[in-house]
């Protein structure tokens, strides 16, 4: 089923019942890349997947990350949940995640952030402002092997050619101007300052192969958050959900268990 949300600018899919679990995708991906673990997760909650601002058919905003992250939360607030969302958030949907638990801190229960962090190195910036160069003179096809590089270690992309095929089409589907703007927002973030006061729950993850955001970002990002577990997932790049799902379920299912018992030590 489909939802139209924040006035209808957001649109979003819903599958399954319960507490409400929300998953915001990555930059480089789009709401399929949490396929593989949908089903499961729809057997305990009401899973949500929307198209973040500017991705698919959810409306573009102007005004940075903040912007994208207020869009969000009065999205999360259509759903009108008592008990509170839980927000989980892989890459950019990480960052959106974070950025929106800060401006608005009593809406999301509990945090999942896959491949996250305060802030990135000066390589890593610079690794965004060059995209967005790229993106701005050739369009996104001039940078879709380096996309997928940052998904995918090599030796993945090489044993599963029909996913890869299916990821390339997905990322070039992106708006280039919103990709641009993103990797803008990116190359400047510093959450730093205010992340010492969030309380919110939070479960970092990170693949042990991310080159997109390194397991030193979640190291950094679990030595300020207040109440935040860490967990570095073993043979995983950036988007450990299509990697390995069996093994990133398994990886949240004790976080998640206060939110829904019976998940806790079931595999997909």
């Amino acid at each position: 089923m489909n939802l139209a949300l924040s006035d209808g600018r957001v649109n979003a899919s819903v599958t399954g019942t319960g507490r409400t679990l929300v998953l915001f995708h990555s930059l480089l991906a789009d709401g399929a890349s949490f396929d593989r673990i949908v089903p499961k997760l729809a057997t305990r909650f009401r899973v949500l997947v929307p198209e973040l601002p500017g991705f698919g058919g959810s409306a573009a905003v102007g005004g940075g990350l903040p912007a994208v992250a207020d869009r969000m939360a009065d999205a999360l607030r259509d759903l009108d949940d008592p008990d509170g969302p839980i927000v989980l958030g892989n890459g950019y949907g990480g960052f959106v995640a974070l950025q929106m638990a800060v401006r608005h801190p009593r809406l999301a229960s509990r945090l999942i952030l896959a491949g996250c962090g305060v802030r990135f190195s000066e390589p890593g910036r610079e690794a965004f402002r060059a995209m967005a160069r790229a993106a701005a003179a050739n369009g996104l096809s001039a940078i879709v092997d380096v996309a997928m590089r940052r998904l995918f270690a090599p030796e993945f992309q090489a044993a599963n050619p029909g996913l890869m095929a299916e990821r390339r089409v997905a990322f070039l589907r992106t708006d280039p101007q919103v990709f641009q703007d993103a990797c803008q927002a990116l190359a400047t973030l510093d959450l730093t300052a205010e992340l010492a006061l969030l309380a919110t729950p939070t479960l970092a993850m990170v693949g042990e192969h991310d080159e997109a955001t390194p397991p030193p970002m979640s190291v950094e990002l679990a030595g300020i958050l207040p109440n935040v577990r860490l967990r570095v997932l073993p043979n995983c790049a950036h988007v450990p959900q299509l990697q390995s799902p069996d093994l990133f379920l398994d990886a949240m299912s004790d976080f998640l268990a206060d939110a829904a018992p019976a998940l806790a030590g079931q595999r997909a």
